[in-house]
C-alpha cells in the first residue's frame, strides 16, 4: 500500500507541476551548457548509459556534452544526473524497485536514476525515444532525427517499473543487444544456465539410456528414454553434480530449468505413479523432483515446466519459493483472445490451479504459425487482449515465442508491438501499429496497414480458427482464396510502387511480402494442374510447368536469403532445400492415369481435421509430396478401404500410390495394402498384395511408392478397389495414450 501512495505521490507532483513549470533547453543552436554527471565510483551500467546518453544528444543536434564524476572538482551550470548521484536520493529518497527508472526534471537539472539491473540504461533510451524522437524499431541502427535543439518539459516527471519480471519475444532482432535495452526486452541466453526441455541435457540419454535403463521412464511396462525415472536416487544425484558443475561455469545465471523433454511417455514406475495419483497429476512427481533440486540450491531459482502431460497443476503439492512454474498455451486458437475462446478453456483452468499454488508463474505464449513460419497469421487482434489477461491473472513473465533466430512473418513489427505490450498491456495497440508502419516502411506504410487490416478483416469473416500449427493451403477456400490474394497483392504492389526510389524501404516491403509470395506458391502444389497449380496442359494434352513458374521460386528463394529466413519452419526446410524440394516437382512432372477425376467411395472416413478434397484426393492427380496437412487423406485408427469408379470398362495394365511416413505426426506405413478390380463395384477379384516396410524407429518424413500390375498383362475393369490396413496399435517407441496411427495416401495412379 505504501508503494501504491508513493506512485500515486509522483504523478499528482508532476500535475501539479505541468501548471508552474517552464521547458529546460538542454541544447540550443547545437551548443550546450550542460554537464553529464555520473557517481565518483560508477558501475559499467552508470558509465554506459551516460556514454550513450551523450553519443545520442551529439547525434542529435550535434553537441557533445562532457561527462565528469562527483567529487572530481567543481563545476557549475546546469547538469543531467546519471545514476546513484547525489540528487537521487533528493528525487526519489530510499530504494527503488528492480528495473525500475525515474526521469526527473528538479529545477534546470535532469535527473535519471533507476532500481538494480538494467533500469538506468532504460531510463535512458526512454528519454531518447519519448522526448528526441529517436526509435529503435528493429535489430537496425537506430532512427536519428536532426535538431539543433533539445529541449524537455519542466514538469518532466517519469516514473516507470516493467510490468513483468521476464520479458522476451523470441524473433531476430533479439540478437541485436541495442534492440534488446532499448526496448526492455531479455533474452534466455542471458538470464538461464539451462533453459527449456532440459532432462536430456541433464541426463543425457545417448550416454547413460544403454547402461543404466533405470534412470528413465518405465511405459507400458517397458524402459524408454521419453523422460526420467523422478524417483531414482541416481537421476537425482546425476542432475545435482551436473548442476554443480555448471554453476561454476555460469554463475550470474538468473534461472535454471529442470523440465521434462519434449515429449510423452513419462514414467509409470510405483513409486512416481504414487506420487502423480496423490496429486492428481504427473506434475506431482515433477514438482516434489524440482522442490528437492530448489532446496540443494536454496540461492538459485528454478524454472520448469506445466507443458503437456504437466500441464494441469498438483493438488497436494506447492512448488517451492524459489521455483518458477512455465504454463504454456500450446493448444488455444489464436483468433481470438485467451479469455473467452473455448479451446484456451484448459489453458485458463491450469492458469487459476496454478496461480492458487504459486506466485511465480511465467507464460509460454506463441505469436506465430510454428509450421510456416512466413505464413499469414492474422492475431494481431488478440496481442493485447492476451497481454492484459495474463498480467491480471498474476503471470510475472511471458516468454512470447515467435520465429526465432529466422525471419518470420511480419517479425519486426511483431517483436517491437510485443515489447511495447510488455512495457504497457493496455497501450493502443492499433495507434502502435499505425505508427510502426510509418515510421519503418515510409510511404509504403500507408498500404502495408491496408493489408494487414484486409487480411484480418478477411480471416474474421471467415469464421476460421487460427491455429500454430495451421497451414496457409488449408485456407484456400477461406482467407486466403485466390480472389483474396490477389486483392492482397494489389495493396502490395501500390506499397512496393511508392518506395521504388529507396533501396532500404524496398527491401523491408519485400520482406512484408514474403507471407503472400510463400501461400501462392504452396497453394500451387495444393492446386497442382487445376488453375492456380504448377501445371499446364498443352494442346496435345500432356503437361508442363507454367512458363515463368520456375522463376517465380528461385526469385522467392533468393529473396528470403536477403531477408534472413534460415529455416521456413521448427527444424523444417532451409531455403536452399526449399528450392531442391521444388526442382524434384518440377522434374517429377504429372503423373499420368486413367483415374484422373474419377468418383470415390470411402468405406470409413477420413481424419475430417485434413479434409484436403476430400474423397476426390485420391483421384484429383496432385501428389501430396512430404506435407501431411494438404493433398494426402488420412484415415485415422481405421484402414482406407477406397473404391474408384472408372466411368467404364478400361484396360488395367498398373496401379500405384504414395503412403507417407511421418512418425512425429503419428503417420505410419500401412501394414498391408490389396488392390482388386471388378466390372460391376459388387464382385472384386484379381487381387495384388503387398506388405509395406517395417516400421522401425525412425523420423524421417518421406513419401513411399507402391505398385501393383499383373505379370505385364492388361486387365478389364471398371472398378478398383484399394484397402490399406492401418497398425492395431502404435509401436511403443511412439505409443501415447491419446493417440492412434494414422495411414495417409495422396494419389492412386492407374495405367
Amino acid at each position: 500500500m505504501i508503494k501504491t501512495h508513493l506512485y500515486l505521490l509522483f504523478i499528482m507532483l508532476a500535475m501539479l507541476n505541468s501548471c508552474t513549470a517552464q521547458d529546460v533547453v538542454i541544447v540550443n543552436n547545437s551548443v550546450s551548457l550542460y554537464k553529464i554527471v555520473i557517481p565518483a565510483e560508477p558501475s559499467k551500467l552508470e558509465v554506459k548509459s551516460a556514454n550513450v546518453l551523450q553519443d545520442y544528444i551529439t547525434r542529435v543536434s550535434g553537441a557533445q556534452l562532457q561527462i565528469v564524476k562527483e567529487g572530481k572538482g567543481k563545476f557549475g551550470g546546469p547538469c543531467i544526473y546519471v545514476g546513484y548521484t547525489s540528487k537521487k536520493e533528493v528525487v526519489h529518497p530510499g530504494k527503488m524497485e528492480p528495473e525500475s527508472y525515474l526521469l526527473k526534471v528538479s529545477g534546470q537539472d535532469l535527473v535519471i536514476c533507476a532500481g538494480s539491473g538494467k533500469g538506468l540504461i532504460y531510463g535512458v533510451y526512454c528519454l531518447l525515444e519519448n522526448f528526441m524522437m529517436c526509435k529503435k524499431l528493429a535489430g537496425e541502427p537506430a532512427f536519428v532525427p536532426s535538431s539543433p535543439k533539445i529541449t524537455l518539459p519542466g514538469n518532466l516527471l517519469e516514473l516507470h517499473k516493467p510490468e513483468f519480471i521476464y520479458r522476451e519475444c523470441y524473433y531476430p532482432a533479439s540478437h541485436d543487444a541495442e534492440y534488446l535495452e532499448w526496448n526492455q526486452l531479455q533474452q534466455l541466453d542471458d538470464l538461464w544456465g539451462i533453459w527449456g526441455h532440459s532432462f536430456n541435457k541433464l541426463v543425457p540419454a545417448a550416454t547413460y539410456f544403454k547402461t543404466h535403463p533405470e534412470y528413465y521412464a518405465l511405459v507400458k511396462g517397458q524402459r524408454q528414454p521419453t523422460q526420467l525415472d523422478l524417483s531414482n536416487e541416481d537421476v537425482y544425484n546425476l542432475i545435482v553434480g551436473e548442476l554443480k558443475k555448471r554453476i561454476v561455469l555460469n554463475p550470474d545465471a538468473m534461472y535454471w530449468s529442470i523440465s521434462p523433454n519434449d515429449d510423452n511417455g513419462y514414467c509409470e514406475c510405483d513409486k512416481c505413479r504414487a506420487v502423480d495419483k496423490e496429486n492428481g497429476s504427473p506434475s506431482g512427481s515433477l514438482i516434489k523432483f524440482v522442490n528437492r533440486i530448489a532446496a540443494a540450491f536454496p540461492d538459485k531459482n528454478f524454472t520448469t515446466l506445466a507443458y503437456g502431460y504437466t500441464h494441469k497443476a498438483p493438488t497436494s503439492l506447492k512448488p517451492a519459493k524459489n521455483v518458477y512454474v512455465f504454463l504454456s498455451d500450446i493448444e488455444a486458437y489464436r483468433d481470438k483472445p485467451l479469455e473467452y475462446d473455448g479451446s484456451a478453456a484448459n489453458f485458463r483452468s491450469d492458469l487459476k490451479a496454478w496461480g492458487n499454488i504459486t506466485k511465480n508463474l511465467f507464460v509460454w505464449d506463441y505469436i506465430t504459425q510454428f509450421t510456416n513460419y512466413l505464413a499469414p497469421f492474422p492475431n494481431f487482434q488478440t496481442l493485447g487482449p492476451n497481454m492484459q489477461f495474463l498480467r491480471e491473472n498474476g503471470v510475472k513473465g511471458i516468454f512470447a515465442q515467435g520465429s526465432g533466430d529466422t525471419y518470420g512473418e511480419w517479425a519486426e513489427l511483431r517483436s517491437y508491438l510485443t515489447a511495447k505490450l510488455f512495457e504497457n498491456p493496455k497501450v493502443d495497440v492499433k495507434k502502435i501499429i499505425a505508427s510502426f508502419m510509418d515510421d519503418y516502411y515510409g510511404e509504403a506504410g500507408e498500404y502495408l496497414l491496408q493489408y494487414l487490416d484486409l487480411l484480418q478483416e478477411k480471416m474474421l469473416a471467415s469464421h476460421r480458427k487460427l491455429d500454430i500449427y495451421g497451414n496457409p493451403v488449408n485456407e484456400w477456400n477461406a482467407y486466403l482464396s485466390p480472389d483474396n490474394l490477389d486483392e492482397l497483392s494489389t495493396l502490395l504492389d501500390k506499397a512496393e510502387g511508392m518506395v521504388e526510389n529507396s533501396p532500404l524501404y524496398q527491401q523491408r516491403v519485400m520482406r512484408a511480402r514474403l507471407p503472400l509470395e510463400y501461400t501462392v506458391l504452396q497453394q500451387a502444389r495444393f492446386y497442382g494442374i487445376e488453375k492456380h497449380g504448377i501445371f499446364v496442359k498443352d494442346k496435345a494434352g500432356d503437361y508442363s510447368v507454367k512458363p515463368k513458374f520456375a522463376e517465380k521460386v528461385s526469385k522467392f528463394v533468393a529473396n528470403c536469403k536477403k531477408a534472413g529466413v534460415t529455416e521456413l519452419s521448427e527444424g523444417g526446410l532451409k531455403p536452399d532445400q526449399y528450392q531442391e524440394e521444388w526442382n524434384g516437382i518440377f522434374k517429377a512432372g504429372v503423373t499420368p492415369s486413367l483415374a484422373l477425376g474419377a468418383a470415390v467411395t470411402l468405406q470409413y472416413p477420413f481424419a475430417a481435421d485434413y479434409p484436403a478434397k476430400g474423397n476426390k484426393t485420391l483421384t484429383d492427380g496432385n501428389p501430396g509430396y512430404n506435407d501431411f496437412s494438404y493433398n494426402w487423406l488420412c484415415f485415422y485408427g481405421v484402414p482406407m478401404v477406397a473404391t474408384i469408379d472408372l466411368g467404364k470398362s478400361l484396360q488395367i495394365s498398373k496401379v500405384s500410390m504414395h503412403f507417407l511416413d511421418d512418425p512425429r505426426h503419428w503417420i505410419f506405413q500401412p501394414g498391408k495394402i490389396t488392390v482388386e478390380l471388378s466390372a460391376d463395384g459388387v464382385n472384386f477379384s484379381n487381387a495384388q498384395d503387398i506388405v509395406s516396410s517395417s516400421n522401425e524407429e525412425h523420423y524421417e518424413v518421406s513419401a513411399k511408392g507402391y505398385k501393383v500390375d499383373w505379370q505385364g498383362k492388361k486387365v478389364p475393369a471398371r472398378y478398383i478397389r484399394v484397402n490399406a490396413t492401418n497398425l492395431n496399435a502404435l509401436p511403443l517407441w511412439r505409443t501415447r495414450d491419446n493417440k492412434k496411427p494414422m495411414i495417409a495416401c495422396d494419389e492412386i495412379w492407374v495405367q
